[in-house]
């Protein structure tokens, strides 16, 4: 155990704790068990070592242990946490758990034997604790981290510092937002530049070749961590890679099954299927009609790619607009409000409020029969009747 307790104090030591995701000022960390899912590159393990590190422990009673390294290929971590918490452990810190066979009942005994020891986890976005044996999920907190909001990208590159705004207060009869925001900013300046690399936290080492290592990440998502995901064969990865290129190629659109099947060499039976392991991977996002139960597979009514910088990694020429602009504004919306497909309109939120998204001339003919229906409009800061679309990445 003592080259586990090493590993973790390095790390610790040479985390930064200057800037921090907008979820970790919302955990509860007092809770005895806590998971953290996500996406490959959105920040889980930063996010660990963060806390860690605030807690100004010694490695004997607060420790970070990854479970995919080689330590726990020929040792117990029951028996090992077991061994850490009789020698004065306090704060368990795991990562990457799904790679730890039957994890989940592991983390139900140490949480049922051992209750003055706190573990936090985090896992893949494919984890589905329902699914998990050992019945975690009275036991447990869950949250999920998804990429950058454009709130945290200006915070994240020292170029603004805000705090969120809600959906109400954004929908609000006071829509002064030039009146919110210091005269010096220019939320338009920086939008572009969030929409190709901004998402994924990596992109503030290396911008010039952030292309390159988001190709990688999807490639290992799907080569690697999809193999987790049940009732996926990875000998079919590469038909997975294809299916996504075809999405990629083609977003957003409302799914023909026959024609998807032909380009991806996947039978049409299991398009379906796949198109929803590729949302658990948290490569693409479905958009199903409001009213739709989830608890069987369905078919969508529309398919987007997970994010904007994503349509810029599959693609050789600058995508389209609107799909980049209907894009971000379902990654934004989506973390903190439930998003459907309208009657009328390109999104319904909440059940509750109608959204057609466009570019600065987008009038509300298409929504001006919709009760709560609102116009979101690309390239202009402050607009007096319309939403302007970057604010909807203050949400979190």
């Amino acid at each position: 155990m003592e080259q586990l307790l090493e590993k973790s104090a390095a790390l610790v030591q040479r985390i930064s704790t200057k800037k921090k995701r907008y979820l970790y000022h919302e955990i509860n960390w007092n809770n005895r068990l806590i998971g953290v899912k996500g996406a490959r590159g959105t920040g889980k393990t930063t996010l660990l070592l963060q806390k860690l590190k605030e807690l100004q422990l010694p490695p004997t009673q607060g420790t970070y242990w990854s479970l995919d390294d080689f330590y726990f290929i020929t040792h117990s971590l029951v028996e090992t946490a077991e061994e850490f918490f009789k020698k004065g452990g306090e704060y368990l810190f795991l990562d990457e758990v799904h790679k730890y066979e039957n994890w989940s009942i592991h983390i139900k005994n140490l949480y049922d034997f051992y209750p003055d020891l706190k573990i936090v986890f985090t896992g893949s976005s494919i984890i589905d604790i329902s699914r998990e044996e050992g019945d975690l999920s009275r036991r447990m907190v869950m949250h999920t981290l998804p990429g950058l909001s454009y709130r945290e990208y200006l915070a994240f590159n020292d170029l603004y510092d805000f705090e969120p705004i809600t959906l109400e207060d954004m929908l609000s009869v006071n829509r002064k937002w030039s009146e919110r925001f210091p005269p010096e900013f220019r939320p338009l300046a920086h939008f572009q530049d969030y929409l190709q690399y901004g998402y994924y936290p990596f992109s503030m080492e290396d911008k010039q070749g952030y292309a390159s290592r988001l190709q990688q990440l999807v490639r290992l998502i799907v080569e690697y961590d999809m193999a987790e995901l049940k009732g996926f064969d990875i000998r079919n990865a590469k038909k997975m890679l294809q299916l996504l290129n075809v999405v990629a190629a083609n977003v957003p659109f409302q799914p023909n099954i026959t024609n998807i099947a032909a380009k991806s060499d996947i039978h049409r039976n299991s398009v379906v299927t796949y198109l929803h392991f590729l949302e658990q991977a948290q490569l693409i996002r479905l958009l199903y009609a409001s009213g739709i139960s989830l608890a069987s597979l369905q078919k969508p009514e529309k398919v987007y790619l997970n994010n904007p910088n994503l349509a810029f990694s599959f693609s050789t020429a600058d995508p389209n607009k609107g799909n980049l602009r209907e894009t971000y504004f379902i990654s934004q919306v989506a973390v903190r409000h439930k998003v459907s497909y309208p009657k009328q309109g390109d999104f319904l939120v909440d059940d509750m409020y109608t959204f057609e998204v466009g570019g600065k001339d987008k009038t509300n003919k298409q929504i001006s029969d919709v009760k709560n229906g609102f116009v979101v409009a690309d390239d202009v800061e402050y607009p007096i009747t319309k939403l302007p679309l970057w604010l909807f990445g203050f949400l979190y």
